[in-house]
């Protein structure tokens, strides 16, 4: 791939007239095209790319207005509808679904003037956390090793970026389904603030979902090969549905890697990492620690940790009896009023020690990219731990809705993350520690 590994890159050698979108372009198509070990994406519109490339070239030429992203093409999760596209969700029913009309984000991401060329490979219905593969389109494989899992469910988008398959992606993640193929394929990825971006076209094929103010665990957002890649990714998609409503992301709260407070946890007992996970973790609080970060042991005051991983496992199963695919009858309403409760009881105890704390650094998994394994899901194992033990690390953020960046560390063998948690509609306080962390700053 060319010098340019980042979009923000891309972006700024195209409106300055350094680089050409039309041949960033038909490069990013011919890699595509020529793939065939990774598979990471399944879908591309070359002729429609190209030609709102030479249209981006030419705004370059008029000396017009451009946006943060103008010219830089990238990629969406075959997930979220972009007009024009299949949007398969893995599933064989849905193969030939083509939206009229594009999610709020893709409309975002356009007016900001990136290119979607196509959309990146998801395991069937999202329905793994782990792998990404489904009967349509196949097996995607991590680009680091070719034998092991890039994660799921956006397991193609995070393959894609680590292959230069792509500039910039676009994901969700309910159960972590940015983050573990983040950590596991060695790239950036944010789930933001529950509710900052919009969910609507984002889901299975059919008639819209009913309009609906019931809480939401579900986040879209991006992944990319920076940090500072997913700060204008999100600064542009962010903010309610209308085009009227203006938002900004918060601005972080230190720029400096030595002012920010860091709490750290890096072992538990319900998900024991892996020695190489542990010695990277390990390595780079030491790395923090000589740069003069302020650094905190152990989990807030307050958090059980078992006890919110399995409340979350409630969510995930209120989640799937509300949104289909799950029992109706899957808990009481008192049930579920006392879960809601303890739910945003738990928000309060962790902002309350955001008050003090910047950021809380913990494994993204407890292990690094698995190889594959075509076992039935409840008879799969990782090294001799429960197969779910990768859910643990990322449900505390997900429960309590809270921005959670996962950002490649150094380690000795195979690409492993860590996760950054930062305070509820701080998203930028996050992203800005791992640009720090990296040295992009």
């Amino acid at each position: 791939m060319n010098e340019f590994r980042t979009a923000q890159q891309a972006a700024d050698a195209i409106s300055a007239g350094q680089a050409s979108s039309r041949e960033l372009t038909e490069e990013l198509l011919a890699r595509i095209a020529a793939d065939t070990e990774v598979n990471a994406i399944v879908e591309t519109r070359p002729e429609y790319a190209l030609r709102q490339a030479t249209v981006a070239d030419q705004a370059v030429a008029s000396g017009v207005a451009l946006g943060p992203l103008h010219g830089v093409p990238m990629t969406v999760k075959d997930a979220i509808n972009v007009a024009g596209l299949r949007t398969t969700w893995g599933d064989p029913a849905f193969a030939d679904y083509v939206p009229d009309t594009s999610a709020t984000l893709v409309e975002r991401l356009a007016g900001a003037g990136a290119i979607i060329v196509g959309k990146s490979n998801v395991h069937t219905m999202l329905g793994d956390f782990g792998q990404t593969s489904n009967e349509l389109y196949g097996r995607t494989n991590n680009p680091h090793d070719l034998t092991r899992t890039p994660g799921g469910s956006s397991g193609g988008g995070a393959a894609a970026l680590a292959a230069g398959l792509t500039y910039l992606e676009y994901g969700s993640d309910l159960v972590g389904s940015i983050r573990l193929p983040a950590a596991y394929c060695g790239v950036y990825g944010v789930k933001p603030t529950a509710g900052v971006v919009p969910l609507d076209g984002f889901q299975p094929p059919g008639p819209p979902a009913p309009a609906t103010e019931f809480p939401t665990l579900s986040s879209v957002g991006p992944l990319a090969r920076s940090a500072a890649d997913l700060r204008t990714a999100l600064q542009v998609t962010g903010g309610p549905l209308g085009k009227a409503m203006s938002w900004r992301l918060e601005p972080p709260r230190h720029r400096k890697v030595h002012e920010y407070r860091v709490g750290f946890v890096l072992d538990h007992p319900d998900a024991p990492v892996t020695a190489q996970v542990g010695a990277a973790l390990s390595d780079q609080i030491d790395s923090l620690a000589r740069q003069g970060v302020k650094l905190v042991e152990g989990w807030p005051e307050g958090v059980d940790p078992s006890a919110q991983a399995e409340d979350f496992g409630f969510q995930v199963g209120l989640f799937f009896a509300l949104n289909g695919g799950g029992d109706e009858d899957f808990a009481s309403l008192r049930q579920i009023l006392d879960h809601e409760h303890r739910r945003l009881a738990t928000r309060a105890t962790w902002q309350a020690y955001f008050e003090d704390v910047d950021v809380l650094i913990c494994p993204t998994s407890f292990t690094a990219a698995f190889p594959h394994d075509d076992r039935p899901f409840d008879e799969r194992t990782i090294d001799g731990r429960p197969y779910d033990a990768q859910v643990f690390w990322i449900s505390h953020a997900s429960l309590t809705g809270l921005p959670a960046v996962s950002m490649p560390i150094e380690s000795s063998g195979l690409p492993v993350g860590a996760q950054v948690i930062g305070p509820f509609h701080e998203d930028d306080t996050a992203i800005t520690f791992a640009d720090l962390v990296a040295g992009s700053l």
